[in-house]
């Protein structure tokens, strides 16, 4: 059953408070449930970004000079107008990238209320002035920020980059995923109803090629902060390189999961499918890699292959359905081929594999697949997949767990199960931006970013708030 009612065509960009009313080409929005077009939205150009960074340039005095506290009330209404919003954000969500109804609900719609809560809660806590010696040091806005944001979870992923940038004094441009733009008018009415003032969020919608290549080469544009994939973070770095502009990236992963010998196998495996195969996979912070020891590996494939059972795959607006489609046909062919490589490779496949979803020929469905006794230099244990894919790893020592879960590129994520002292003691070891200890739940105060090739900025807590910001010594 669909309950598209709420969703509808994008009329045109948001610039300086009003919705642009000129004609312009069209992009069509397909569901990747069965490829309908379920909404329109208009093709931005660099002109376009160009009248954004202008509005944004001339709210930028005014928004700047407001307290922290006064921003802070604004967003602590702005959370009040999204959560009013809440089934009209997870209907957009399930229509766009078909994430089944009750994970856009409880997650697409409710974490960007609670990030924009938690990071109000910090107007406090930052620290816009300090006294050092003779010195004051203050924090003020960088300026103008262009905000690049991914397709996989459209909502939380503006909300975690425009709230902190804007608690910190900023003004914004953003561009939305271009498959996935439906909630971005959703926040603009509710930033409007909050009272934010005019100018200070700008949405223009678009190609990453035409609308992001403007955003990070516009020479007015102080900053830039993007998620997605490696690769494109790199070309962003190099657009934005023309002026020098600063650059916070948060980008792939591959995060392991390192199960101790003294850890709660059911447990561990229970939460490394619901961390791993959650969005249908598509999460840079996913779980990917379960690492046991070598004389469980078989113990916990079996009960692996048990749990996965209950990983229903089926239409996203059923109600009972755990895994939807992936977020487009073309992503399917890209996950696809993954499982075909692990088939060609000789890797154990012991659930699922490539190929369509049996009755759900017509979607962009997957099928959940573990390989098992998986090399860690292997193509599927070193490449994010982005999809549910899990490759089971044996390990021998302490030593080896630790060092294959360091031997990739990426330094996102990590999990490690075990004694809770003892498991403490592995994260430490663990080059990675966030470790997840024996199932701990997300903590929107906490700062959120990644190390190697997954980047270098911060989002969400202080941290998150003070990467939008300059620091100035004025020595007296």
């Amino acid at each position: 059953m669909t309950l598209e009612q709420h969703v509808r065509d994008i009329p045109g960009h948001w610039i300086g408070g009003t919705t642009s009313t000129e004609t312009a080409p069209r992009l069509d929005i397909v569901s990747p449930l069965d490829g309908a077009v379920v909404a329109t939205a208009p093709l931005g150009t660099a002109a376009d970004v160009d009248r954004a960074v202008r509005a944004a340039r001339a709210a930028l005095p005014g928004w700047s000079a407001t307290a922290p506290a006064e921003r802070a009330r604004i967003l602590e209404r702005l959370a009040d107008e999204l959560q009013a919003r809440q089934e009209d954000i997870a209907q957009a969500v399930t229509s766009e990238i078909g994430a089944p109804i009750s994970l856009a609900r409880a997650a697409h719609a409710g974490f960007p209320v609670l990030v924009t809560r938690a990071i109000a809660s910090l107007a406090d806590e930052v620290g816009w002035r300090e006294e050092v010696g003779n010195s004051v040091i203050v924090r003020e806005p960088v300026g103008v920020v262009g905000a690049l944001t991914p397709w996989n979870f459209p909502l939380q992923q503006v909300v975690t980059k425009v709230v902190p940038a804007i608690l910190a004094g900023n003004t914004v441009v953003l561009k939305p995923a271009e498959s996935a733009p439906l909630t971005a008018p959703i926040l603009a009415e509710a930033a409007q109803a909050a009272g934010l003032p005019d100018g200070v969020l700008n949405i223009v919608y678009g190609l990453g090629g035409v609308v992001g290549e403007a955003i990070s080469r516009h020479p007015d544009i102080d900053m830039v902060s993007f998620t997605g994939s490696t690769a494109v973070g790199r070309q962003v770095m190099i657009a934005a390189s023309d002026s020098l502009k600063r650059v916070a990236l948060e980008l792939g992963g591959k995060a392991a999961n390192i199960v101790l010998p003294d850890a709660d196998l059911d447990h561990a495996l229970s939460e490394t499918l619901a961390y791993g195969w959650t969005n249908s996979g598509q999460a840079c912070g996913a779980w990917t890699r379960l690492l046991v020891p070598a004389d469980r590996h078989d113990e916990a494939v079996t009960r692996l292959v048990e749990l996965a059972a209950d990983y229903t795959v089926g239409d996203p607006w059923d109600e009972t359905t755990r895994i939807g489609p992936l977020a487009s046909e073309a992503h399917w062919e890209r996950v696809n081929r993954y499982l075909e490589q692990g088939v060609d490779d000789g890797l154990d496949l012991v659930y699922g594999g490539p190929g369509r979803v049996p009755g759900l020929e017509a979607g962009a469905f997957i099928r959940p697949t573990i390989f098992a006794g998986v090399d860690p230099a292997s193509r599927l244990a070193q490449e994010e997949i982005f999809g549910p894919v899990l490759v089971v790893i044996p390990y021998g020592t302490e030593d080896e767990a630790v060092e294959i879960a360091n031997g990739t590129v990426y330094g996102l994520t990590a999990a490690v199960f075990g004694e809770p002292e003892h498991a403490l003691a592995v994260a430490g070891r663990l080059e990675v931006g966030q470790v997840y200890v024996n199932g701990a739940t997300f903590n929107p105060l906490a700062p959120f970013g990644g190390r190697k090739q997954s980047g270098g900025g911060r989002e969400m807590g202080r941290a998150g708030v003070e990467e939008f910001t300059e620091l100035k010594a004025v020595q007296r």
